[in-house]
């Protein structure tokens, strides 16, 4: 049947250029949607490009940062697939404010739908691929994670938690044969971005050396690299245009 990746939160955005690009790759592609509406508003219109290009592909709805659901969705795809040779941890959401001023539920909601959901679907997923004797995973993490960002105390924690987590999973699973490294984006090209005012998105620009914000499709085929990387094992990649240096 050919290999399989599942990628959760891939209904738009980064998350489906991933899709079509595995699927260019000759990757069957399983695709996590969040619920009914990111079905319909995404995730079935990625399935179909996808299957345009000659591999299976399906749709998966599920919270993945509610542990049965994860479960219960890893089941399904394996039932569908026969097994899962990647994994990529993509979904996530913001809630930003400054910290003195953050509620409660705005982090809880991040560490949950970012982090939590990264644990849930590594030992379900990491299960299978300990069986496989083989597996790859892909965590998103961010710049966030590895700079800190004001007014994202929530999503720096959890984006810095997934690095920690790549890392201690790349110890417990390589004696198996599956590695797990990060990709921590800077600015890429959105929906978000591109509604920001023309001033905001100038001095985004110029944080980098490169002077422009990064193409999804160039955080997708990084992911590709790594999927097919067999000595590269917990480690992140960083993707910013050289904001960092």
């Amino acid at each position: 049947m050919g290999k399989t990746v599942l990628i959760t939160g891939a209904s738009q955005g980064i998350g489906a250029v991933m899709a079509v690009t595995f699927a260019k790759a000759g990757y069957n592609v399983a695709i996590n949607c969040y619920n009914e509406h990111t079905l319909k508003n995404g995730g079935v219109g990625t399935a179909g490009e996808c299957r345009g290009l000659g591999v299976e592909a399906e749709c998966f709805v599920c919270d993945v940062s509610d542990f049965g659901a994860c479960e219960a969705m890893t089941k399904a795809v394996v039932k569908r697939f026969g097994g899962v040779d990647v994994l990529i941890n993509n979904a996530g959401i913001t809630r930003d404010g400054l910290a003195v001023r953050m509620s409660e539920q705005n982090f809880d909601d991040v560490i949950a739908a970012n982090m939590k959901s990264v644990f849930n679907m590594i030992r379900h997923v990491g299960a299978v691929m300990m069986k496989q004797r083989a597996g790859k995973i892909i965590n998103m993490a961010s710049v966030a994670g590895v700079y800190g960002n004001k007014g994202q105390i929530n999503y720096s924690a959890s984006k810095a938690g997934i690095i920690g987590m790549t890392k201690t999973t790349a110890k417990e699973l390589g004696s198996r044969g599956i590695t797990c490294n990060a990709i921590a984006p800077g600015i890429v090209e959105s929906p978000m971005t591109q509604v920001l005012p023309d001033e905001v998105k100038e001095q985004m620009r110029s944080s980098t050396s490169l002077k422009r914000f990064g193409k999804p499709v160039e955080v997708a085929e990084t992911a590709l690299f790594l999927a097919s990387a067999d000595y590269i094992t917990g480690q992140v990649i960083v993707i910013d245009g050289g904001m960092g240096m």
